[in-house]
């Protein structure tokens, strides 16, 4: 059983800072490439950022420069440092990761989703 919960999300105005956490637990036994995507009504999840074990990071054009991902694998967790928010990054944000569990089998988890809304 692994689960991830996501912390950090809320109302900002535009030109603000957020901070979203995802913690993994569970029967972890490896994990891989985590990121965060996102999602507005009416449209398809899109990816924000990943980051690799190595720490390679990758982002969207739109929002390079001003969110940076991050990982501390010491406690399972991936962050989303998100700067100069912009109205239109106003979603529903959810952290994505690739675990190998105990048993070696490895999948894909995804967090529960948490609102970010960015005000004009």
């Amino acid at each position: 059983q692994v689960q991830l919960v996501e912390s950090g999300g809320g109302l900002v105005q535009a030109g603000g800072s957020v901070r979203l956490s995802c913690a993994a637990s569970g029967n972890i036994f490896s994990i891989s490439t985590m990121g965060w995507y996102r999602q507005v009504p009416g449209k398809q999840r899109e990816l924000v950022a990943t980051i690799t074990r190595g720490d390679r990071t990758s982002y969207a054009d739109s929002v390079e420069g001003r969110f940076t991902i991050s990982r501390d694998n010491a406690k399972n967790t991936v962050y989303l440092q998100m700067n100069n928010l912009k109205p239109e990054d106003t979603a529903v944000y959810y952290c994505n990761v690739v675990i190998g569990t105990i048993s070696e089998r490895w999948g894909i988890y995804w967090g529960q989703g948490t609102q970010v809304t960015v005000s004009s």
